[in-house]
């Protein structure tokens, strides 16, 4: 993949500096074209050559809708739906599997086609998705086919969700693109601080684990059981800072304009199971694949070894989505599995009472194991290859607290800054599975919302890891 104006740069601050002040003095009646033309150019900073692959899908859904509407005929509009279906899906086909299905072939048919090296355009996956979702609710009847291009074209590219999402619904975005949103001190003071605690997420959590997860991962066989345990502890935290970060500085960059992004993530590391923590856990893929895919091919109004397969199909489908590796395929179907299990537990009738200090101690336990669950699973998402990602799972189990826990560019300072960040992090999680953390700390005192804003500021600034990393999910 390639690289983009990155949320945690400068280029990008003065970027949204002279967006925001042109997009409030421009009337209504532009505001769509600006942002059009302001995505393309935040998508096209870097690497210009690929805004065909954007504008092309865009092209395609937005005619898609339009020809759905005209034609009531049901055949045809069945043929107009495959079409946008095989020509989005072709699209991501072609950029993000050619060459899997090609290296698959050669290994089970013992050919030796080349492979083409084909350059995966950054936030293809997500971007074809929501055109994907915008078709599906115009064929259902759910949203009517935007008839201007300017405001399509803008929900299609909309900057701060275009590269890695949220995968937003054509009904929640594009009727806000329709509103005269005039400049709101709230709202902009509440999108800055998403957009400041995405990049606490980001620059103090996540881009400090990133170089010791990459050290060991990369050769997993130079490092002890204990480093490979600590390294995948560190990665659970990783890519949850690090994407939830990318979401956090959307939803606020949105807020900013006046504009709201759904949420993402809901404090996933404290689900009790693993079907809470899908609920939990990339959000708009989760129910974008509940809503296109489980429930048309039946959900769990079928047969019961039927809903089995419609689940393990969704995970697998979802697993892939995610990588044109098969490690992916692993990861999602673990997770499957993990679901069925989940599903079977739940059916058993435990009605145990328990006083409420021990429902609390119960629920604790649930909440580690659901935890280490999803960490076993991320083994495979994050190891180098398949086989890397069993012996690292073995070495884990046979003996998991040999030799030294960190190495010579990861020392216990780094440790300690990490895993202080990640207390506040998972403390503020708590707070706001009670209530709204942002709107709580709002209604403080002066005397206590300030130094708690300083003291943020503080921590981004002193306490970032040097250097700009790209975020995980730009490579799906």
């Amino acid at each position: 993949p390639r690289a983009q104006m990155l949320f945690n740069s400068f280029d990008f601050a003065v970027f949204l500096l002279v967006l925001v002040p042109l997009y409030f003095a421009l009337p209504q009646l532009l505001r769509p074209a600006l942002l059009t033309v302001a995505s393309y150019f935040f998508y096209m900073y870097v690497h210009p050559e690929w805004w065909w692959v954007l504008f092309g899908c865009t092209v395609i859904a937005y005619l898609s809708g339009l020809a759905l509407e005209h034609w009531r005929e049901p055949f045809q509009r069945r043929v107009v739906l495959s079409a946008a279906v095989v020509a989005n899906a072709g699209l991501l086909i072609y950029f993000k599997y050619t060459d899997l299905l090609v290296s698959t072939l050669n290994r089970a048919a013992k050919t030796d086609f080349p492979l083409l090296h084909v350059v995966l355009p950054v936030g293809v996956s997500f971007f074809t998705f929501q055109a994907l979702s915008y078709v599906f609710d115009v064929y259902r009847g759910r949203f009517p086919a935007e008839r201007r291009f300017d405001i399509f074209a803008a929900y299609k590219a909309f900057f701060p969700q275009l590269v890695a999402g949220p995968i937003e619904r054509p009904g929640n975005v594009i009727p806000q693109l329709k509103v005269a949103h005039r400049w709101d001190w709230d709202r902009a003071a509440s999108g800055l601080q998403l957009i400041l605690w995405g990049l606490f997420k980001k620059l103090v959590i996540a881009d400090r684990l990133a170089p010791f997860v990459k050290e060991v991962y990369a050769a997993p066989h130079g490092h002890s059981s204990f480093q490979l345990l600590v390294a995948s502890y560190a990665f659970a935290f990783q890519i949850f800072c690090d994407f939830s970060a990318y979401t956090d500085i959307a939803r606020g960059c949105a807020r900013i304009l006046g504009i709201d992004l759904m949420e993402n993530f809901r404090a996933p590391y404290f689900a009790r199971s693993i079907p809470e923590f899908w609920s939990r856990w990339h959000i708009s893929l989760s129910t974008w694949f509940r809503d296109y895919l489980y429930i048309p091919m039946g959900g769990n109004r079928v047969p019961w070894l039927r809903w089995q397969f419609n689940l393990l199909v969704v995970f697998l489908v979802s697993g892939i989505w995610h990588g044109a590796d098969w490690k992916f395929a692993i990861w999602g179907l673990l997770h499957g599995l993990y679901f069925l299990v989940a599903n079977a537990l739940g059916k058993i009738p435990w009605r145990v009472s328990l006083p409420s200090a021990a429902a609390w101690l119960w629920n604790g336990v649930k909440v580690i194991v659901t935890f280490h669950l999803v960490a076993i699973a991320w083994i495979f998402f994050r190891a180098e290859s398949l086989k890397d990602a069993i012996y690292i799972i073995r070495r884990i189990a046979k003996h998991p607290f040999r030799g030294p826990a960190l190495t010579y560019h990861f020392g216990m300072n780094e440790l300690l800054i990490a895993a202080g960040a990640i207390l506040l992090l998972e403390a503020v999680h708590l707070l706001h599975l009670k209530t709204n953390a942002r709107e709580w700390l709002a209604r403080r005192p002066m005397w206590v919302r300030w130094p708690a804003y300083y003291a943020l500021i503080f921590a981004v600034v002193f306490f970032a890891k040097q250097g700009q990393q790209e975020f995980i999910y730009f490579q799906f």
